[in-house]
């Protein structure tokens, strides 16, 4: 991997030296696994050949499009809202979303027995939309970004006295996502290096926060589309760097508003970031479903793609999260 430049974080520091606030979200990643576990079993890490071949080093897909809604959502929704659920009661459950997050949302509220009300930009995805309609939530299409949708949800929630399962702001999200880093360990426990898709970071933090409690030298790439380099941007020059749109495909990348307390957390847990571009998820996309039969949406044919880029050497063995199999219909023709 190439050196971070300019604006590069210190080194870590050793691991009894962290943060109070790393340690406090490795105690929550533990007791998220316990949870999910108990609700899901882990999803399939499989070996894939022709990644295997053309990296030169034993290559791992972990295909987390398996889960319930197609995508790894559902594990920090169930999460966040299960713990809400043991603070206070919690009648109805707000979110934002531009697809997965929604639809996870609704699957737990329908599992839980609550309320649920999604808002989403409006011409969102149609696969992922529908998802979250066949789940029993109300859906709602307001913004043209996800931003016009958040502020939404939260006016919405704020007036009904509504739970807003924010993923991006939740200290919950991400240790119910990052449940998936510690399933990794335990399939592959000589896993060097792990690329993550980022979105609003919920999961690369997870992810990273969980992996690296147990190996503090595994590698951790996020990867974000090149029309949306919102938190790439944030986490190489140190401070919040916002985008004016977000131009991608990939609708579980398109963010342009970074939170800083996400960007500090990155720059503390993230060890490099790639940006893609849309030409390079679209062709990751057919090859996965070419060469290892996996129907990948944009966000989670990224690291595929990052992984293949040519002006890129890895050492082994390597993991690429297979975020979501939610492809608009547009995508998939």
């Amino acid at each position: 991997m190439p050196s971070k430049g300019k604006g590069e974080p210190a080194a870590r520091s050793p691991r009894h030296a962290w943060p109070l606030g790393v340690v406090r979200r490795t105690v929550r990643a533990v007791t998220a696994f316990a949870l999910i576990r108990s609700r899901f079993g882990p999803t399939r890490l499989v070996r894939s050949p022709a990644l295997s071949r053309e990296l030169g080093v034993d290559a791992y897909l972990k295909l987390e499009c398996e889960l319930p809604t197609g995508s790894f959502k559902v594990r920090g929704a169930y999460y966040a809202l299960s713990k809400a659920g043991e603070r206070a009661p919690v009648t109805e459950v707000v979110a934002a979303s531009t697809g997965n997050h929604g639809a996870a949302v609704a699957w737990a509220a329908r599992e839980l027995g609550v309320t649920a009300r999604v808002f989403v930009p409006v011409g969102a995805n149609r696969t992922k939309t529908a998802r979250i309609q066949s789940l029993g939530a109300t859906l709602s299409e307001v913004g043209v970004d996800i931003e016009g949708s958040r502020r939404a949800a939260e006016s919405y929630a704020a007036e009904r006295g509504a739970l807003l399962l924010d993923d991006a702001t939740s200290e919950d999200v991400p240790a119910g996502a990052g449940t998936l880093g510690t399933e990794v360990l335990d399939q592959l426990p000589d896993c060097a290096l792990v690329v993550v898709p980022v979105g609003d970071s919920a999961l690369i933090r997870g992810v990273a926060a969980a992996m690296k409690a147990a190996r503090p030298n595994l590698r951790v790439v996020g990867v974000q589309a090149s029309g949306a380099p919102a938190y790439f941007n944030s986490w190489r020059s140190g401070r919040v760097e916002t985008t004016a749109t977000a131009n991608t495909i990939a609708d579980g990348l398109a963010t342009t508003t970074p939170t800083p307390s996400n960007v500090a957390a990155i720059r503390e847990l993230v060890d490099d970031m790639v940006l893609v571009s849309e030409a390079e998820m679209l062709d990751a996309m057919r090859w996965l479903r070419e060469n290892d039969a996996v129907v990948a949406e944009p966000a989670g044919a990224a690291p595929v793609a990052a992984l293949r880029r040519r002006d890129r050497s890895h050492a082994g063995p390597v993991v690429a999260i297979i975020t979501g199999g939610n492809v608009a219909p547009e995508l998939a023709r």
